[in-house]
């Protein structure tokens, strides 16, 4: 049985959340429709509660302290079951409806997910879709985020895990540049080619091959490095370079003939290939919103699975 202390506690908690998301007191203080001074008596008054500091306070900026980490993760726990709560007020038999955020890497988003948000949309008119290109790791819960799509071979064990389909990387070059360079018949030779890679980090050009028990690791270089696929396929279709992509990014332009494929015998070690997964929070109610939205999703890969 839940305590009056604690009871007392759980709108400061919710508050000291707020004030995290929005790293600020005035931020924060302004979306809950409080003063400043009041959204920090609210802190103070948790913190003599809790014992222990929550942030440290400068001048410049609020920066919140190991021991807040810690009451923040559980915070978003309580705030997520709260949502829940309210959630199964609605009948379960009733019309789909709320908000659901979805995210997703950049490219899938692009060439997977958006042919099938505007029939969902239609279907589910109650429902609003929120989606997130979101191309690094992800919290769910701290980030909000409903449903993730991640292509990886290391699913997040912490989350429900559905496999939709299966993703390879796929090294490709339009017919000119091959014709005007040549085709390079070994990873090694990729070093005296134009090639296109993503420069997010400072490893990015350096792509890692393998083939039975052979492995390469190449630095490469080039003209032209983006880390958006669709620019970076237009690179390459027109010319500039070698680059690698997720088959379902390149697969029609493969299919059309403005690309082909090079070095197809050998794998390309990355972390953007592996299986396509779909990953939520386990929950023992699920809002009905977030299960068509599952199921939807499920039925669409499997009538419309990417082709590897």
């Amino acid at each position: 049985m839940l305590s009056t202390k604690l009871i007392a506690l759980l709108p400061d908690l919710a508050y000291f959340n707020t004030v995290v998301l929005e790293g600020s007191f005035t931020g924060a203080a302004k979306k809950l429709s409080v003063t400043p001074s009041a959204l920090s008596k609210t802190i103070t008054r948790l913190e003599k509660a809790l014992e222990v500091k929550l942030f440290e306070r400068t001048t410049r900026k609020l920066i919140i302290t190991e021991a807040g980490r810690k009451i923040h993760d559980q915070c978003v726990i309580m705030l997520n079951a709260a949502h829940q709560a309210v959630d199964i007020s609605s009948a379960d038999h009733a019309e789909p409806a709320g908000p659901i955020t979805v995210a997703a890497p950049e490219a899938f988003l692009n060439v997977v997910l958006q042919p099938f948000v505007i029939p969902f949309l239609k279907q589910y008119p109650k429902i609003q879709l929120k989606l997130r290109a979101a191309d690094g790791d992800i919290d769910l819960l701290k980030q909000g985020i409903d449903v993730a799509f991640r292509l990886t071979d290391q699913p997040d064990e912490k989350l429900v895990f559905r496999e939709i389909a299966k993703t390879n990387l796929l090294l490709c070059a339009s017919p000119g540049y091959l014709h005007h360079r040549g085709v390079p018949s070994h990873p090694q030779q990729l070093a005296g080619h134009d090639c296109l890679y993503l420069a997010e980090t400072d490893t990015d050009h350096i792509w890692d091959f393998f083939k039975d028990d052979e492995f390469h690791s190449v630095s490469v270089s080039g003209r032209y490095a983006v880390n958006h696929s669709q620019m970076r396929l237009n690179g390459v279709i027109n010319g500039l370079g070698i680059g690698i992509f997720p088959d379902f990014v390149v697969q029609e332009a493969i299919n059309t003939g403005k690309v082909t494929r090079v070095l197809d015998d050998w794998t390309i070690k990355s972390n953007y290939q592996g299986v396509i997964a779909l990953q939520y929070a386990q929950t023992q109610y699920m809002p009905a919103r977030l299960r068509v939205f599952i199921d939807y999703a499920m039925q669409h890969f499997r009538v419309n699975e990417p082709t590897s």
